[in-house]
C-alpha cells in the first residue's frame, strides 16, 4: 500500500468516525434543541391567542394548546432522563462529547483544519437531505 492508499483510508475512516459519532451525540442535543424552540412556538401561540379569536373558537383553541404544553412537558422529562442519570450526567453523553472532540482534533491533525469545515458541513448537507428525503417518500 503506498501512501496515498493510507491516506485515504486514513480519511475515510476519519469522515465514518465523525459521522457516526456526531449522529450519536446529536440524539441527545437535538431533543434539547427542539425544547427550546417548542417552547418558543408555545409562547408565540399563547400571544397570538390572547386577542385574535372568538369566544367559542378561542376555547376549541385552547384545547390545542394544552395539549401541546403537555407534550413540551413530556418531551422535557424524557429529556432530562435521556442526559441525566439521577443528579448526575449520563456518561455516554459525556463519553461522546469528549470522544467527537478528540475526532476532530485528529481531523485537524491528519487532514488539516479546511478538511474539518469540509467534513462538518457534508455531514450537514447529509442530514438536511435526510430530513427531505424522508418528508418525500411520506
Amino acid at each position: 500500500m503506498d501512501k496515498q492508499d493510507v491516506k485515504s483510508l486514513t480519511k475515510r475512516y476519519l469522515i465514518w468516525l465523525y459521522k457516526t459519532t456526531k449522529e450519536a451525540f446529536d440524539r441527545y442535543e437535538r431533543k434539547f434543541t427542539q425544547l427550546e424552540i417548542d417552547e418558543y412556538l408555545l409562547v408565540e401561540v399563547e400571544k397570538e391567542l390572547k386577542g385574535a379569536y372568538l369566544p367559542n373558537e378561542k376555547k376549541a383553541m385552547e384545547k390545542v394548546v394544552n395539549d401541546f404544553r403537555a407534550y413540551i412537558a413530556e418531551k422535557e422529562k424524557a429529556c432530562m432522563e435521556l442526559k441525566y442519570k439521577g443528579k448526575k450526567t449520563n456518561p455516554e453523553f459525556l463519553f461522546l462529547d469528549i470522544k467527537l472532540k478528540a475526532i476532530e482534533k485528529a481531523i485537524t491533525k491528519e487532514l488539516g483544519a479546511k478538511a474539518l469545515a469540509e467534513i462538518k458541513e457534508w455531514y450537514e448537507e447529509e442530514m438536511i437531505d435526510r430530513i427531505y428525503r424522508s418528508s418525500c417518500e411520506k
